[in-house]
């Protein structure tokens, strides 16, 4: 056994053994001192004290994934309690319901349940609308937190294949959300339904074949409705499902990306813990998404299937239009050119106008954004990892083609309900479809060039802030009768009166107010709680004007 020699006066030896004083130190240490061995026996496992102590970082932009992920859930919800209620079949029945317009008219009972969920079952009518505005609030913000990771650079490696995901994850949910609007079965659905007729016939060589499978014969076909319920509410839910449990596992995978900022790095996140704090918002995030939609889904009313009769082959609305997301189709089918190319098959094949627009662009728009990140990383030379995100200014060729994009997509949004325009205006026919198509030639390349000039000249500004000072809002009048104003420098000025802070992607002040804002803040229960010893005295870091970057044209 070992132990140890002690000394307690001169001549006096005590042997002591190594446990016992062991011992005598753990019962004399206060309690702060012995808990950290507490907290060691029990805290979890080390898989799950990874995941509560990941860290997320602070952005109302990083928000919009999470309204996305809720609408589903309020979609999930409300869609198993209309599934319980909804019938599925095309076979022609007498309405005998309590709506008094349509009692005694023949429809199917697809139909005919849908009517009764909005009058007869028990808050029916609301969880309707709820579902539905769910369904938009869905579209909606996954579109916006696609263009995020766009605009940022997000998707950029490692990040490439939750890019590709979260495409995948829109693409299928706007592909659910048109089947749920057709398996309705009112008059609005059977305009939809033939529009799909059309595009799945214009398909060369195997259209025909397409349209007697998935209609079962000719239109409208009495199965369409019971597939597209399968596809609905079971196959493209768990696609969708699947996806989305694949885009948070990526996201656990990898860390965040995060904006620029203080004490922000490629290899480190700044930000808040899973939990409790990051959680306990989400919680609240989430509440506030069930409260929105519910308030739309009982104040709003949002389509008054009624309003529109059951569907009949030979009946179309003239002012029938889709889903606002769906818009952008419609306009480019009417925009088309009718040029229709003969090909030397045989006696000649057809590829009817309508493939184009309605088959090949929608192809295009799938396969284009997934390759990409792909084009863009290839043209730079770019094979590092990134997980600070850029500001749209400092890319100006990506910003600007996403503007480009965002402009062409308006374009088709528009000229979608160019019938309305025209009848409402008194405008016509024939006259808004030649403006659609040059304003589709025009509009987008000018969207291109404007954006690409202001991201260069928001870069020129934030230099000359950086180089002369921020503006006081105070005027000097000068000794020969000049005015002039007075500027706040970043940082002590050189011999030349410029002040050396080299660009570093951070955001610029551009008020004196501005630069408290831009200090690290304590978190009060309601509201931040300054700290004036933390402001940090000057912005960016010091160095040689020359080794400033020029203006990123890339």
């Amino acid at each position: 056994m070992n132990e140890r020699t002690t000394t307690d006066a001169p001549g006096i030896e005590h042997r002591v053994d190594p446990a016992t004083e062991r011992r005598r130190r753990d019962r004399a240490a206060p309690p702060g001192r012995t808990a950290p061995a507490s907290d060691e026996r029990r805290r979890p496992t080390t898989p799950l004290r990874g995941v509560l102590n990941r860290v997320f970082p602070e952005h109302w932009s990083f928000l919009l994934g999470e309204i996305a992920l809720y609408s589903l859930v309020m979609l999930v919800v409300t869609g198993v309690f209309l599934a319980a209620f909804f019938e599925p079949s095309m076979d022609e029945i007498v309405y005998d319901g309590s709506y008094t317009p349509l009692r005694g008219t023949a429809m199917s009972e697809a139909y005919a349940s849908t009517l009764d969920i909005s009058f007869d079952v028990r808050g029916g009518l609301l969880v309707r609308q709820m579902h539905h505005w769910a369904s938009m609030l869905f579209i909606a913000s996954t579109i916006m937190y696609l263009l995020r990771v766009f605009f940022t650079g997000a998707f950029r490696k490692p990040r490439k294949p939750k890019w590709i995901v979260g495409l995948l994850v829109f693409w299928v949910g706007l592909f659910t959300s048109y089947t749920g609007y057709m398996m309705l079965d009112d008059g609005l659905s059977a305009s939809g339904l033939r529009v799909l007729w059309s595009i799945t016939l214009s398909v060369p060589l195997v259209g025909t074949w397409l349209t007697s499978t998935l209609f079962g014969g000719e239109f409208p076909g009495e199965v369409i409705i019971g597939r597209f319920y399968i596809l609905h509410v079971l196959l493209l839910p768990a696609l969708l499902l699947a996806l989305i449990a694949v885009l948070i596992g990526l996201r656990l995978r990898h860390k965040p990306a995060q904006w620029l900022g203080p004490g922000r790095t490629n290899a480190n996140v700044v930000g808040e813990r899973l939990f409790p704090p990051y959680a306990v918002k989400q919680v609240g995030l989430f509440v506030l998404v069930f409260g929105v939609i519910a308030l739309l889904g009982g104040l709003v009313q949002v389509n008054p299937v009624w309003l529109f009769g059951p569907s009949h082959a030979a009946v179309a609305a003239s002012a029938s239009q889709p889903a606002w997301y769906l818009m952008f189709l419609d306009g480019a089918v009417r925009l088309m050119p009718p040029w229709e190319i003969t090909l030397p098959i045989g006696d000649g094949y057809a590829i009817p106008p309508t493939f184009w627009p309605a088959v090949v662009l929608p192809t295009i728009l799938v396969v284009l954004p997934m390759v990409y990140p792909l084009l863009e990383a290839r043209m730079h030379r770019d094979n590092r990892e990134h997980h600070l995100l850029d500001r749209p200014r400092d890319v100006p060729t990506r910003t600007a083609l996403g503007a480009m994009a965002i402009t062409f997509y308006l374009v088709l949004t528009v000229f979608g309900a160019s019938d309305v325009i025209a009848f409402t205006f008194d405008v016509s026919t024939n006259a808004m479809t030649w403006a659609g198509r040059v304003a589709l030639l025009l509009l987008p390349p000018a969207a291109y060039w404007i954006t690409y000039r202001i991201c260069l000249g928001l870069q020129q500004h934030d230099r000359e802030v950086l180089a002369h000072g921020v503006e006081t809002g105070i005027i000097r009048r000068l000794p020969h009768g000049g005015y002039m104003e007075v500027l706040q420098p970043l940082a002590a000025p050189g011999p030349d009166g410029r002040t050396k802070l080299p660009y570093t992607g951070q955001p610029v002040p551009k008020k004196v107010n501005h630069l408290v804002t831009l200090a690290t803040r304590d978190q009060g229960f309601l509201t931040p709680i300054d700290s004036p010893a933390r402001v940090p005295a000057t912005v960016g870091q010091e160095g040689d004007p020359a080794d400033a970057p020029a203006l990123r044209r890339g």
